[in-house]
C-alpha cells in the first residue's frame, strides 16, 4: 500500500495515541494513527474515563493533569462526548485521614478543594458514608466520561472533523521515518510517535527494556441499577495512602499504618476504591493493583471482595448486585509516571508509566509534539 505522505505517524490507538494525534491535528499537520487492532479494546476503554487532577504526583504530573482536565473540557463537547459527573468526594474514616486531607490542602494541590463535614457529605449524597465517617475532601476539578465509548467517539471525530487518517488492523514492523514498515506496505511520514501502551516487544524493545517497566493488572466490575446517585466520583481513604499526591504528605505515615493493620486484603491486593456512575446509571467500582513482567488472566476472588468490602465501608451499604466483570493490564514503574524517549531522529517513544493516561495524556502529547515538530503548543510553551 502506497500512502501518500504525512507530517506526523502515530503508532498506537489508545488515549495516548489520540492525544498526540489530535494536538498535532489542531496544529495543522498531516496525522495518521496506526493500530494493530480494529478498534481500542485495552486500558483505554476498560478504566473509569475519570479525567483525575487531585491526588497526582506533586510538581509535573499534578500540573499535566491539571492542563489535560482543561483540554477535555475543550475536546469533549466539540467531538460529541458528554461529560458525565464532575468532581471528586473522597471520604475519611479516622481523624489520621482528616489529618492527610487537611496536610494536603494546604499545599498548592488544594487550591478550589476543600474538607466537608460528615453532615455536609451525607447531605449533598442522599446520605452516603458509613457510620465512622469523618468528613469528605471535595475537589471540583475532576471530570469522567464514558470510556468505553469516547475513544470511539473521539477517533470518528478525529478522521471526520480534523482529517486524521487511521489505518487499523495494520501492524508496524519498523517506525524510521520518512517510511515506516507495516503489514499492508509503507506509510510515509516526517516524524513518528509510538504509543505502545503495555506491548513492550514490537517496537523498540531494547529502549523499553532499560526503563524495567512491568504491567499491572488491575480487576474491575459494574453493578446493576438502581443504585445509589453519586454527586461526583467517589473515593475512600485507601486512596490516601495509594495517590502519590496525598501518600508522600508525612501526614500519610500513621494513616498508612492504621489501615494496613484494619484492612490487610485490601493491601495484599492492591485495593483503593473508586467509585464512578456510568451512563446508564450503573456504577462502575474498582480497582486492585497485581503487578509482575505478565501478569496472568487469572483474576482472584479474593481482590473483588476486598474492594466490594471497601466499597460497603465507604458508601455504608452494600453494593448492588455486579453485573459486568473484567481486567485492565497497564504499563508500570515505580520511580516515574510516564517516559518520553527518543530512540532515533523524529522518533518519540511515549509510555505512561502510572494508569494515569486519561489524567495526563493530552498536556503529554502537546509537551512531545511541541519538541518534536519545533510547534508552540501550551505545555511545551
Amino acid at each position: 500500500m502506497g500512502s501518500r505522505g504525512f507530517d506526523l505517524a502515530v503508532v498506537g490507538g489508545g488515549v495516548i495515541g489520540l492525544a498526540h494525534a489530535y494536538v498535532a491535528a489542531r496544529a495543522g499537520q498531516r496525522v495518521c494513527v496506526i493500530d494493530k487492532d480494529p478498534r481500542a479494546n485495552g486500558a483505554s476503554i476498560r478504566n473509569f474515563g475519570f479525567i483525575t487532577v487531585t491526588g497526582q504526583e506533586r510538581g509535573d504530573s499534578w500540573r499535566l493533569a491539571r492542563r489535560t482536565r482543561d483540554v477535555w473540557a475543550e475536546v469533549a463537547p466539540q467531538a460529541g462526548i458528554r461529560i458525565e459527573q464532575e468532581g471528586l468526594y473522597l471520604t475519611a474514616r479516622s481523624p489520621e485521614a482528616v489529618s492527610v486531607i487537611e496536610g494536603f490542602l494546604a499545599t498548592e494541590m488544594g487550591e478550589g478543594c476543600r474538607l466537608l463535614s460528615a453532615d455536609e457529605f451525607r447531605g449533598l449524597s442522599d446520605g452516603l458514608g458509613g457510620g465512622d465517617l469523618q468528613g469528605a475532601l471535595f475537589s471540583p476539578h475532576e471530570v469522567r466520561v464514558e470510556s468505553r465509548t469516547a475513544i470511539a467517539t473521539l477517533s470518528a471525530w478525529l478522521a471526520e472533523v480534523q482529517g486524521v487518517t487511521f489505518f487499523n488492523e495494520t501492524v508496524v514492523f519498523e517506525a524510521a521515518p520518512p517510511v515506516l514498515a507495516t503489514s499492508r506496505g509503507p506509510i510515509e511520514a516526517g516524524a513518528v510517535v509510538v504509543c505502545p501502551g503495555d506491548d513492550f516487544v514490537t517496537l523498540y524493545p531494547d529502549r523499553i527494556a532499560a526503563y524495567g517497566l512491568r504491567r499491572c493488572r488491575l480487576s474491575m466490575l459494574k453493578t446493576a441499577d438502581p443504585g445509589p446517585r453519586l454527586p461526583g466520583a467517589l473515593m475512600s481513604d485507601l486512596s490516601l495512602t495509594r495517590y502519590r499526591g496525598y501518600a508522600a504528605l508525612p501526614e500519610a505515615r500513621a494513616l498508612e499504618a492504621k489501615l494496613r493493620a484494619a484492612h490487610p486484603q485490601a493491601y495484599e491486593h492492591g485495593v483503593h476504591l473508586i467509585v464512578a456512575q456510568g451512563a446508564d446509571g450503573g456504577l462502575i467500582v474498582g480497582d486492585s493493583h497485581h503487578y509482575a513482567d505478565l501478569p496472568g488472566p487469572f483474576a482472584p476472588a479474593g481482590a473483588e471482595a476486598a474492594i466490594l468490602d471497601e466499597y460497603a465501608r465507604a458508601v455504608g451499604r452494600p453494593a448492588p448486585p455486579v453485573v459486568e466483570r473484567w481486567t485492565g493490564v497497564y504499563a508500570s514503574a515505580d520511580e516515574r509516571t510516564y517516559l518520553i524517549d527518543t530512540p532515533q531522529p523524529g522518533v518519540r517513544l511515549v509510555i505512561v508509566t502510572s494508569g494515569t493516561g486519561a489524567s495526563t495524556g493530552f498536556a503529554i502529547a502537546e509537551r512531545v509534539i511541541g519538541d518534536l515538530l519545533g510547534l508552540k503548543t501550551e505545555a511545551a510553551a
